[in-house]
């Protein structure tokens, strides 16, 4: 069975995004991250979004084609575009990319038949639904990777009113101060 994983990246003080929506805080700037990040984020065969999210990393779709893209940038890329996508929005018309599907709604049925189903691991993206899964007992890791920035407010990372106990699958440090978790759901399947 494949595991569903909500990774994300966010400020030291939990949140995705800031008071604007703004998302650049988190870009991985460091070579040493983006090496990391790139081949680890782009293992997975499918790909749950919320909206928001969807539309930024629908950026990957065209991104082969802008003339400085590095070869990492280039081979992440191909692995996006190859991935199969789940946008979970009522008010996306129709995807952008190949390989996309949209939902109207999130049903936790629906992803634990994915899950049963799916040839490798299957990340979720965007707070809102991942909270969805997370309360559907659905999500059996949570990896972030935390940028050293403080910003004060914004969307948060983790879902209100939940609580889980987690244990450490693993950490890792990086030079510019970005540090990356890994953790375990406990109990969940």
């Amino acid at each position: 069975m494949a595991k569903l994983i909500y990774m994300m990246n966010a400020s030291f003080d939990g949140y995705i995004e800031d008071q604007n929506g703004r998302i650049d805080f988190t870009a991985p700037m460091d070579d040493e991250v983006k090496d990391w990040i790139f081949p680890y984020a782009s293992s997975f065969g499918t790909h749950l979004y919320g909206r928001r999210m969807y539309e930024t990393m629908v950026y990957w779709e065209t991104a082969h084609t802008l003339p400085l893209q590095t070869k990492l940038g280039n081979e992440f890329a191909r692995r996006w575009q190859a991935a199969e996508k789940i946008v979970y929005s009522k008010t996306l018309a129709e995807p952008t990319s190949t390989h996309t599907k949209i939902e109207r709604s999130f049903d936790p049925g629906v992803v634990r038949q994915l899950k049963a189903n799916a040839g490798g691991d299957i990340d979720i993206s965007g707070p809102e639904l991942a909270a969805q899964a997370i309360q559907a007992g659905l999500v059996d890791e949570i990896q972030l990777r935390i940028s050293p920035v403080l910003i004060g407010g914004g969307k948060t990372f983790f879902p209100k009113g939940v609580r889980l106990d987690l244990d450490l699958l693993e950490d890792r440090r990086f030079r510019c101060g970005d540090i990356f978790l890994r953790y375990a759901v406990r109990g969940q399947s």
